[in-house]
């Protein structure tokens, strides 16, 4: 009783903030799932180039400081902070701080050596902190979707090439899964990993490759129509890039197991097209690489009693749908508005860990006079996990001396607020709930993990916006 009175007042508080939105708008891996989707770091700001004043009043954002830009070379260099603590529920009351330093370059190669429509891409980061779920919560989702490799790892290295008029872009070299399919700037509005930077599911359930964790990889994006697109991709799977020593700079591909190939077929429109701009996606997975059992030893017994390796399985495949559709745009000059999200994922073959994920969420972009580029939103998902997955959880509860009561439906919701400080800093303070944390990451406690209330804050300083201001 208690866990859904929790539920509802907090999805009660999401949609109060969320309603007066014509208001805002008048006025201007594993199985833990712990490193899974971990995303490249959002621009403080891309969608305008004007910054919000306080008093209401509007200058001319600068443009970043980019020194090389005339001979085709721009740079990328930002920090991405989040931190969390558990006032609630969990294992225990900790906080925990995560961070990224994100170094980048895009090389125009048409200006430098005369290739129309080439490019190359390089990224490095470095990762650091700890992770609130893994060290507090015990659930198998992080609050804090920074963490992860950590480590200083080469991110990206890729050659890209646009044909056709720009219509076909194919991609290739060493990168990742999840910043290329199943992936929207939406979703990091938020801190949880369950919403940013992509559901959580596919991790569970795939060999997905994620960010910074980088593989060779190639994918090709088609513009069929100017709204109609087709994007597909194939991605090596290689379980010593999950390896905490793994650098990314090594170029072997000895030990691979096999690929991944996401796909996805999309409509969408833009806000220079119609007044309220939508994207709806089907897209899905075929795994043909090795994976553990979710349940099973090599010999047919529960490898989590047994503490035997689990058995490896080959091939997996799964599908979803995803959307975003813009509901109010009261300015058509401006980006200012409501903007409604959702995802649907299953699985279609394979022995996997979840066997649904649902999620819903809101954003308001534009929320007081004069805070064009502010945010507030609200996201609820729902992980549903299998049958497998099921006794494999029973079976330790009831070692441990328990009643074998498992919950099969983990909530995790999340209220954030995005505040653009000047045009180089965006700050994001959260209130995060999960209802019925699953016990992954604590299989042999005897009860129940309490519902969990988190405080986040999540930041994001950009260096060239930063320097500009400066100059």
């Amino acid at each position: 009783m208690a866990g859904r009175i929790g539920l509802a007042a907090l999805a009660a508080l999401g949609m109060g903030m969320l309603a007066p939105a014509s208001w805002a708008q008048e006025r201007d891996q594993s199985a833990s799932g712990t490193q899974a989707s971990p995303s490249p770091p959002q621009p403080a700001s891309e969608a305008s180039r004007t910054v919000p004043i306080m008093l209401g009043v509007q200058r001319k954002q600068p443009q970043p400081w980019q020194p090389f830009a005339d001979e085709g070379v721009s740079i990328a260099l930002n920090y991405t902070g989040e931190a969390a603590g558990n006032v609630t529920g969990g294992l225990r009351r900790k906080a925990a701080h995560a961070g990224q330093l994100y170094i980048g370059a895009d090389l125009d190669l048409d200006r430098i050596a005369g290739i129309g429509g080439g490019a190359l891409h390089f990224a490095v980061t470095n990762r650091h902190g700890d992770n609130l779920s893994q060290i507090a919560i015990g659930n198998n989702t992080s609050v804090q979707e920074i963490w992860g490799t950590q480590n200083t790892h080469l991110a990206i290295l890729t050659y890209e090439q646009k044909l056709l008029g720009g219509a076909l872009a194919i991609e290739a070299g060493k990168s990742q899964a999840n910043i290329h399919f199943l992936n929207s700037p939406i979703y990091c509005n938020f801190q949880s990993n369950s919403a940013c930077g992509n559901p959580t599911f596919v991790f569970k359930n795939s060999n997905f490759t994620y960010f910074p964790a980088s593989s060779w990889m190639a994918h090709a994006r088609l513009s069929v129509t100017p709204r109609v697109w087709a994007h597909v991709g194939v991605y090596e799977v290689n379980p010593d890039r999950r390896d905490p020593n793994d650098d990314g700079f090594s170029f072997s591909a000895r030990n691979a197991t096999g690929v991944i190939v996401p796909w996805e077929i999309g409509y969408s429109t833009k806000a220079a097209d119609e007044r309220l701009p939508r994207n709806y996606i089907i897209g899905g997975w075929f795994d043909r690489a090795d994976y553990a059992d979710p349940l099973r030893d090599a010999d047919g017994g529960i490898a989590i009693l047994t503490d035997r390796p689990a058995a490896t399985r080959h091939g997996r495949s799964g599908i979803y749908i995803r959307f975003d559709q813009m509901l109010t745009r009261p300015d058509p000059h401006s980006d200012r508005g409501l903007t409604l999200f959702g995802v649907a994922m299953t699985n279609l073959s394979g022995r996997v860990e979840e066997r649904r994920f649902l999620e819903l969420g809101l954003v308001q972009k534009g929320t007081f006079r004069g805070r064009d580029q502010d945010t507030i939103g609200f996201v609820v998902n729902q992980q549903s996990f299998s049958d497998l997955a099921m006794e494999r959880m029973r079976a330790a509860r009831i070692a441990a001396g328990g009643d074998g009561n498992v919950r099969r439906n983990q909530y995790m919701m999340e209220l954030a607020y995005g505040a653009q400080i000047g045009p180089a800093i965006r700050v994001s303070p959260n209130v995060q709930y999960i209802l019925h944390p699953d016990q992954t990451g604590a299989p042999f406690r005897s009860s129940n993990i309490g519902n969990a209330l988190i405080f986040g804050f999540k930041f994001t300083v950009d260096a060239p916006t930063l320097l500009a201001m400066t100059r």
